[in-house]
């Protein structure tokens, strides 16, 4: 990395407008186009200048010498008015210097290859950037803060210990043998312990990251269009008397326990009257699967029919509502659905009544108060999966060279978090994700 990068870091338009330069052309470069004081950390005024020394915009700017930088290298940041025309000639000033365009993600990818962070607070930034509610984005500035770093190194100390014991009880047996071989389950188990805990906590916080899906299913006329409805708030699907009116997905978005969910309302499953209902129909089925959560509709004032049956006793995470209580106790719904062992919630779309009872319950089940919400990546879940997989394995072993197989996959396996054994393509995967100038 001996060129040195620039590159706009926010988007043309604003009142202001931040461009980044790094690398060992820096304080060159800032001399060339900034008269005002440069020295470490300080931020100054001054006027940004062309070639010929006429001035291009009135800014602030501000030096940062190695290694005490964002990167890792000498680093300025120019603060200049954010409309278009200066935005462009300011860059176009920067492109008659020694200077290239950065690519995406390559101020922080510098950061990472120069040891200011390590891949999983690389990560964090993007996740930070996307955020798109309150606590996916406490999510991401845990981990930016090396939150889960230091969770991972913990573990990754615990078996490098582990390590260290079976090779000194190898090397001198008669010794060590004994003591290091009957205290090394209970270490496996302690770190195994962490990574499942982390693990686990994954899987419920992937929702904080990712957002969670909800998805609406039931007969047709069951009160899935006016379920959806009264939880947005608004009047999104079409509502009438007539069965079938819903013949596609529709979507929205409301925000639960300050995570985003996506609500989906489905066509009324029964046999189709029409191919766009059947395609409607298919599309309503397929998303069971992919669904956090189903809330099986029921209608609280007739006979269930076997396709209810069949979703109360489908797996998953599951809510039977039964809606219109305002003209029906249902009864027999909250009956049979606790004959499935399924929670059951009575709501009235018309009065209103439960609606706010049935979010609450809700969020609950998708925005529970995690111990853990640091592993949000599916990458670091899988890489958690690999690390316990193996610990598992070193478990069942009797021969200690085995064992300390198992452990070095396992410190493999935390090391592609970090970054300190993952592959160079995956590098490239994740930092493509950037924006340039990030």
């Amino acid at each position: 990395m001996t060129d040195t990068i620039y590159a706009l870091s926010t988007p043309v338009g604003g009142a202001i407008a931040v461009i980044r330069i790094s690398g060992p052309g820096t304080l060159p470069a800032l001399r060339a186009v900034f008269n005002g004081r440069i020295e470490h950390r300080y931020v100054s005024h001054g006027s940004i200048t062309g070639a010929d020394g006429a001035p291009i915009d009135d800014a602030m700017a501000v030096y940062f010498r190695a290694p005490n930088s964002y990167t890792g290298e000498d680093m300025a940041e120019l603060y200049i008015h954010g409309g278009y025309a200066v935005s462009k000639g300011v860059l176009s000033r920067l492109s008659e210097l020694p200077l290239r365009p950065a690519g995406p993600g390559e101020f922080t990818r510098r950061a990472f290859m120069n040891g200011k962070l390590d891949l999983a607070r690389s990560e964090a930034v993007m996740d930070l950037i996307n955020a798109s509610s309150a606590r996916s984005a406490s999510s991401a500035l845990e981990q930016l803060q090396g939150a889960l770093s230091r969770r991972i190194e913990s573990v990754e100390r615990e078996l490098i210990d582990l390590l260290s014991g079976i090779d000194a009880a190898i090397d001198y047996p008669e010794e060590l043998e004994e003591d290091v071989f009957s205290a090394l389950p209970s270490g496996i188990r302690s770190a195994k312990a962490e990574v499942d805990s982390l693990i686990s906590g994954g899987m419920a916080s992937r929702m904080i990251r990712e957002g969670a899906r909800i998805a609406i299913l039931g007969r047709p006329n069951a009160g899935k269009s006016s379920l959806f409805n009264a939880m947005l708030g608004e009047d999104r699907a079409i509502v009438t008397p007539e069965e079938g009116t819903t013949r596609d997905i529709l979507e929205g978005t409301l925000l639960i326990n300050g995570i985003t969910a996506r609500l989906f309302d489905t066509a009324g499953l029964r046999e189709a009257g029409s191919a766009a209902e059947s395609i409607g129909i298919s599309r309503a089925r397929e998303i069971v699967d992919k669904a956090d959560l189903l809330l099986i509709a029921m209608d609280g004032g007739v006979e269930a029919t076997n396709e209810e049956r069949r979703l109360l006793s489908s797996p998953g995470r599951k809510l039977a509502v039964i809606c219109k209580s305002d003209v029906s106790e249902g009864d027999s719904a909250f009956a049979l659905a606790g004959e499935y062992g399924v929670e059951a919630i009575g709501v009235s779309a018309v009065t209103g009544d439960g609606v706010a009872a049935l979010i609450d319950r809700v969020a609950e089940l998708i925005a529970p108060e995690c111990e853990s919400a640091l592993v949000t990546n599916s990458r670091h879940i899988a890489a958690l999966r690999e690390c316990s997989a193996a610990l598992s394995s070193a478990l069942q072993t009797q021969e200690a060279d085995c064992a300390a197989t198992d452990l070095r996959a396992a410190l493999i396996a935390l090391g592609e978090i970090t970054g300190r054994s993952v592959d160079a393509d995956v590098v490239d995967r994740i930092f493509s994700r950037f924006c340039v100038g990030k």
